[in-house]
């Protein structure tokens, strides 16, 4: 059991965290204050990325990509949780569902993401099917040999942004002992598809600039060539490629509680009152002391985690347990770093409320707590029959 980290993984997390630095801490002011990223900022930072070599660097070398492993690739992610996440969108990290792709998709679909000259984004959450998947609404039916979609989407990050969506959409209903259980089918869908809306969603007061959108469908018409996968087979793509997208959200909550640890260590050894640093009060120093026990802890449930993806061992609750946990320790690892910072920690002088304000969504996105609870206490239950 080793815990190092190689000399090409430390110049992996050297060389995005200076990007981090460089790139994209100059701008994060802007983005909060406006809301937005300008179209020539985020092809500036892509083509850096580009020419630094590690975009889609989550992507197999075979179709382009730098062919990090998971346990690289959560460097990397981990890295960029330290900035705006409205910024760092543009580091280039297409969703790993496409490399499903199949025929005519991979050069019309995988391969250009991969290069960077077309942006993906994932649709499958609605306003009644959040946690519950099969929930869904949206629906496709046959019409010859055509596919017709109607209904909505909402919460899609990164839409104003994308050239195609990666849509699921209901299909179909089988009866089961439990009940109805509805078949599931991805598709590809271009902006622009007659029948398909992007529009505005909501204000979030959480990664300001990275926006949601709400996706509608009025007899959107596809054929069979825009299907990922199999008809009917949306889960078996989902599980396949989509389950390790908690992982980066781990490994973003690590970065991000590192970096506001950064400032509240600080602020404590210079911030004076009564005569002393606050750093020698045990109110302020054992709140240090337990945040960077927390971080260690979640850096290393992270990073173990990818690390048995990469030895193919089973890694559904061990993902599960570090996405829960840095979520939820980011949330206080923050919180923390507001107190120890008093009123100022309030204050749009220092970027504290902007990191609580943002860590609220990690306990929700990508699978709730409660959620990633039911996934870890079922797979300890299943094999005692319970």
């Amino acid at each position: 059991m080793h815990f190092g980290l190689s000399d090409e993984q430390e110049m992996i997390v050297s060389t995005v965290r200076s990007f981090v630095e460089n790139e994209i801490y100059p701008h994060e002011a802007m983005v909060e204050r406006t809301g937005q990223v300008p179209f020539e900022l985020g092809q500036e930072i892509k083509r850096k990325v580009i020419d630094l070599g590690f975009y889609a660097c989550n992507f197999p070398e075979e179709v382009g990509g730098a062919g990090l492993s998971h346990l690289d690739f959560t460097l990397v992610e981990r890295e960029l949780g330290r900035g705006s996440m409205a910024l760092t969108h543009f580091f280039g990290r297409p969703q790993n569902i496409l490399m499903a792709c199949a025929g005519d998709q991979r050069e019309r679909y995988l391969l250009p993401a991969v290069r960077g000259e077309k942006m993906d984004a994932l649709a499958m959450t609605e306003p009644d099917a959040g946690s519950d998947v099969r929930g869904m609404k949206c629906s496709a039916r046959r019409d010859g040999g055509d596919w017709v979609i109607n209904g909505s989407k909402h919460f899609i990050s990164g839409a104003e942004h994308a050239d195609f969506f990666i849509v699921f959409v209901a299909t179909g209903v089988d009866e089961t002992p439990k009940g109805p259980k509805k078949r599931i089918t991805c598709f590809l869908v271009d902006r622009g598809t007659p029948g398909f809306e992007v529009r505005d969603g909501y204000a979030s007061v959480s990664h300001r600039g990275y926006k949601n959108y709400v996706l509608y469908f009025d007899n959107c018409r596809l054929p069979d060539a825009q299907v990922l996968g199999e008809v009917d087979g949306g889960f078996a793509v989902m599980n396949t490629w989509l389950y390790a997208t908690r992982l980066t959200v781990a490994a973003f909550c690590v970065g991000r509680a590192r970096r506001c640890f950064d400032h509240a260590l600080s602020y404590a050894a210079e911030r004076k009152q009564f005569g002393q640093a606050i750093a020698k009060f045990q109110g302020v120093s054992f709140q240090i002391a337990d945040m960077i026990t927390e971080i260690d802890a979640a850096d290393l449930l992270t990073l173990s985690g990818a690390w048995r993806l990469d030895q193919g061992f089973e890694a559904n609750r061990e993902i599960a347990s570090a996405k829960l946990y840095a979520s939820e320790m980011l949330a206080r690892v923050t919180d923390a770093t507001l107190q120890i910072h008093g009123g100022m920690g309030l204050m749009d002088d220092f970027p504290i409320e902007r990191f609580w304000r943002d860590a609220r969504v990690e306990r929700i996105w990508d699978g709730t707590s409660e959620i990633q609870r039911h996934i870890i206490s079922r797979d300890l239950f299943r094999p005692l029959g319970a």
